[in-house]
């Protein structure tokens, strides 16, 4: 189970290796994905809170890249963090994700990507619940939920 500290060692000392990679030019990733999608995962966008149709959605099923179809995080870890986007605890395998210091409008951050193509995921938080204290807040265009 990964812990705010090594989320910070990932961050700050480098990534896990992924499994694979998915490169494509940008003109491709505009061509694939929607232009709301294009602009969170590939330009690092946000979505409004509670505008994402996976906020408030807890059926059974894993998380997927929306870029490259990578399974991402399980609906077993899925919680309602009150943030107005996606919340999880920890990604399906530790290496599906990529960490990155942001320093962004001010303040110290980390954001999260598909560690497999570099997608735009979210945020990763300390404030999630036990056991690993955890709170991945994901931007649901950035996602697609796979129905078991």
């Amino acid at each position: 189970m990964l812990t705010w500290k090594e989320v910070i060692k990932f961050a700050s000392k480098g990534n896990p290796t992924p499994d694979k990679r998915v490169e494509k030019t940008d003109i491709e990733w505009k061509t694939q994905l929607t232009t709301e999608q294009y602009r969170i995962t590939r330009l690092k966008g946000t979505e409004r809170p509670h505008s994402g149709d996976l906020c408030s959605i807890y059926d059974e099923g894993q998380y997927n890249c929306v870029c490259c179809n990578t399974p991402l995080f399980d609906s077993t870890i899925k919680f309602s963090s009150g943030t107005g986007w996606p919340s999880f605890t920890q990604p399906i395998k530790e290496n599906v994700i990529k960490y990155h210091k942001d320093t962004s409008f001010g303040m110290i951050r980390v954001e999260v990507m598909c560690n497999t193509c570099d997608a735009h995921l979210g945020h990763v938080f300390p404030d999630g619940p036990e056991p690993s204290g955890l709170r991945y807040c994901i931007n649901s265009e950035s996602m697609i939920l796979d129905k078991k």
